[in-house]
């Protein structure tokens, strides 16, 4: 099951449409950290991540895998976001970050996106589209700070658990939730990065992972567990990654980063040169697991922004 849902929830018909609802801010101070660790949205989430995580553990991004017809809508979704990128130029400015033709780009997607989350669902979930449409808006960066960061993966990695737990995605659909969404997504929020010059939000510089992204990390390890020749050493040799990064997540994210930053490698990304260090693929998958849960889902400068509703509940897990 994906998203840590049981049997019950994959079939939702029992929800009544004014279950949904908005979601909210509810981790307002450092003390209510415990309350989120301890959520069913928390449990939910993280068990969704690790669920794709082993779903495409060995397997390269062109393998054969089923593309159903929600997948594909979400990718529309996608394509329409990248166009209104290239139908909002940037402008003129002084200063070098930051552009704000972010913020007209981003209006329309603020202004859309119920409508195009209503497109990706079944006509009986409609009524989730206002509580999902909120994940989709939060996942593409901040409009006052034109900024972007590991919580806006965050929330669209919850848009994505939200669209399985009302059915729309399947457990089949796994591979294209990460090799075809999720790329997608990827590429999209790079050229918005690139395009409007956008700030990494609370970045730790070269001592975090990566200036904007984590999951494709955690996911594209996965994908070279048991790899015969592709160690961690190899990732950072260019020769590589040019040649296999088609195939392989991480590679991709790589290569993005030797593209936007100029110096040695060990300098400019110093936790990921680490890493080359580590033996075995297995081991860079639990270490950016364990990583990911500290640097990103137990820092409240990230959660504070969370937002919680029917989907994605505050209230304590039952156990």
């Amino acid at each position: 099951m994906l998203a840590g849902s049981t049997p019950e929830d994959e079939a939702p018909e029992g929800r009544d449409s004014n279950t949904f609802m908005v979601p909210k801010k509810e981790i307002s101070m450092v003390p209510d950290m415990g309350k989120w660790k301890r959520s069913q949205a928390y449990a939910d989430y993280m068990g969704f991540v690790l669920t794709l995580n082993e779903g495409v553990k060995g397997k390269k991004l062109t393998c054969e895998y089923k593309v159903s017809e929600t997948v594909e809508k979400v990718l529309e979704l996608l394509g329409t976001l990248d166009r209104w990128i290239n139908e909002t130029p940037p402008v003129d400015q002084p200063s070098r970050f930051g552009n704000k033709a972010y913020r007209t780009w981003y209006s329309k997607l603020d202004q859309e996106a119920e409508a195009l989350v209503s497109a990706v669902l079944p006509a009986d979930k409609y009524a989730a589209a206002p509580e999902i449409a909120v994940y989709l808006k939060e996942s593409v960066g901040n409009a006052t700070r034109i900024d972007y960061g590991t919580g806006h993966e965050a929330a669209f990695a919850a848009f994505l658990c939200c669209l399985c737990k009302v059915g729309a995605l399947r457990v089949d659909d796994q591979l294209a939730i990460v090799f075809k969404i999720f790329n997608r997504y990827l590429s999209v929020m790079r050229k918005l990065q690139r395009t409007y010059r956008m700030e990494p939000a609370g970045s730790q510089g070269v001592w975090g992972l990566d200036d904007f992204q984590f999951l494709p990390f955690i996911w594209g390890s996965s994908q070279f567990i048991d790899h015969p020749t592709l160690e961690p050493r190899h990732f950072i040799d260019e020769r590589v990654v040019n040649e296999h990064h088609l195939d392989y997540m991480f590679l991709d994210c790589i290569k993005f980063i030797n593209e936007m930053k100029t110096g040695p490698f060990a300098e400019h990304s110093n936790q990921l040169w680490n890493i080359s260090a580590v033996p075995s693929w297995s081991k860079v998958n639990q270490g950016l697991i364990r990583m990911y849960k500290a640097e990103c889902l137990e820092k409240f400068p990230v959660i504070q922004h969370f937002k919680f509703g029917s989907l994605l509940s505050i209230q304590p897990t039952k156990h």
